[in-house]
């Protein structure tokens, strides 16, 4: 199906076309919430064609029940100047094939919904749990062999429980599928702030001079959320927030901001660059744990004059649970760069506010020339503002006009909406258009995957061992009060939530 609404003669800038996309667990929540609203966006800007989106998942749909309950997914108010037309031409595109994962008729079905299309790209939208059986199915099928097209598998997280588990995954995607073939998902990459790191840095000669820690004084990553576990206590259960955020998510977000310049913008440059930090923050021994994370559980409480469960009262959520909703870490990377210097790192959910941010708060001048009037001066601090109102923000000191020489502190605000005077694609969007294309760029490397896991497990084990349940915090507020403990001794504290 083609289809351009460019002018004529006038270039695609990014297109994929000829190709089959094979979603694994269709019915689910992400392919409604996320996956087939980014592909018809993608298709009514004309970024692929030709292609068809087969649905893959034991709910006995038809191919019709699968294109209604799709034409369901897509109807958004975003989408409401498209035409009926435009949408019909998307829902032609798509089929389904009802069958288990582990059920290895259903694969031979592939093959035929892929006939007469260059490319095939299978993503696991599955619970984990089964990426086993699809990962070795597709390989017994011979569905990953290239043969004159490109097979490619997408793999959303959590790819693995723990370091033990990610390594049975990874190990059972390298036999079926080359490295290069295989795509592990972090949404927040997709996310034009998360992207705008890289060159906010090296494409700027005033922020990479003082990148380090003779002008750095701490970096904070915050991502906090005012809902809480949504009805998903069940799975909140087995993960956790440290499983669910840090070791992917807030993760990513270090490693750009610490990462050293790559030698180009070649994937495995960059990816290679984000696997030296995981490997370089500083051990952290199961004892260590006790004095270096914060855990917390939110108890029940009023969120915008409204009554809250507490997270023991969740639907699917022991009574006794000691998993955490909000977590907080003291990091370090033993590196030149940022030798000495205090990574804080936290989420949450059922916090104040909504917001994901990293702010790089700088030192203070060697000679304090202002104080002597009486006022301190605020420290400057780099914000970046990735959800909501995606941005940067620099905090600085100007004089207050009159007589005196009294500052006060004064923002200077880059917002993408008002820049650019659009809004920045949806991460899911940018993802999948990579991953048809072949960029690895914003794309997670077996190694990384690994090395975060490595760290992330030692905190989990001494958890585990210390045997102490979380500090319950009020819903409403930043967390726990523990968490101020992590920056008293340095003399930090956090930025207000």
């Amino acid at each position: 199906m083609e289809h351009n609404p460019f002018p004529a003669g006038l270039a695609l800038p990014r297109e994929a076309h000829s190709f089959a996309l094979f979603i694994f667990g269709a019915t689910g929540d992400l392919t409604r919430k996320k996956l087939m609203p980014a592909l018809f966006s993608l298709f009514a800007k004309g970024h692929i064609s030709r292609f068809r989106i087969v649905g893959f998942a034991r709910r006995p749909w038809t191919r019709e029940e699968f294109q209604t309950q799709t034409a369901g997914m897509i109807h958004r108010p975003e989408f409401a100047s498209f035409g009926g037309e435009l949408k019909k031409a998307f829902l032609d595109c798509l089929d389904y094939i009802s069958s288990p994962f582990e059920d290895p008729r259903g694969y031979e079905e592939i093959r035929r919904q892929a006939r007469g299309l260059s490319d095939r790209l299978y993503y696991l939208s599955s619970p984990p749990s089964s990426y086993i059986d699809i990962i070795e199915n597709l390989g017994r099928a011979g569905l990953g062999e290239e043969n004159g097209g490109r097979a490619r598998i997408i793999v959303e997280k959590p790819i693995g429980h723990n370091l033990a588990e990610a390594r049975v995954i990874n190990e059972a995607l390298a036999r079926r599928f080359d490295e290069s073939q295989i795509f592990r998902i972090d949404h927040y990459l997709g996310k034009e702030t998360v992207q705008n790191i890289m060159l906010l840095r090296f494409g700027n000669g005033l922020f990479e001079p003082v990148w380090n820690n003779r002008y750095v004084r701490q970096v904070q990553i915050s991502v906090a959320e005012k809902i809480g576990v949504e009805g998903r206590g069940n799975y909140y259960e087995s993960a956790g927030a440290l499983r669910d955020m840090v070791q992917n998510h807030l993760f990513q977000l270090l490693c750009l901001t610490a990462m050293e310049p790559p030698n180009d913008l070649d994937p495995d440059s960059i990816r290679s660059e984000k696997v030296k930090i995981l490997k370089s923050l500083r051990p952290m021994s199961r004892r260590d744990t006790s004095h270096v994370t914060i855990r917390g559980q939110y108890s029940a409480g009023y969120m915008d004059g409204k009554a809250t469960p507490g997270y023991l009262e969740e639907p699917g959520v022991a009574p006794d649970s000691r998993t955490e909703t909000f977590v907080a870490l003291k990091l370090f990377l033993d590196t030149w760069r940022w030798s000495g210097v205090p990574f804080l790192i936290r989420t949450g959910k059922r916090l104040s506010r909504r917001v994901s941010e990293i702010a790089v708060q700088f030192k203070e001048p060697p000679l304090r020339l202002f104080s002597r009037s009486g006022h301190q001066a605020d420290r400057n601090t780099l914000i970046i503002r990735i959800q909501p109102d995606e941005g940067i923000t620099l905090n600085m000191n100007a004089k207050i006009p009159g007589y005196s020489t009294d500052s006060r502190p004064v923002n200077m605000n880059f917002a993408y909406g008002s820049a650019f005077g659009e809004s920045p694609p949806e991460a899911y969007e940018r993802l999948i258009l990579d991953a048809l294309l072949g960029d690895a760029t914003l794309y997670t490397r077996r190694d990384e995957i690994e090395a975060s896991w490595a760290f992330i497990t030692r905190i989990l084990e001494g958890w585990e061992e210390s045997d102490a349940r979380p500090y319950p915090y009020v819903p409403g507020s930043a967390g726990p009060e523990e968490t101020k403990f992590l920056t008293q001794r340095e003399g930090h504290r956090w930025r207000k939530l």
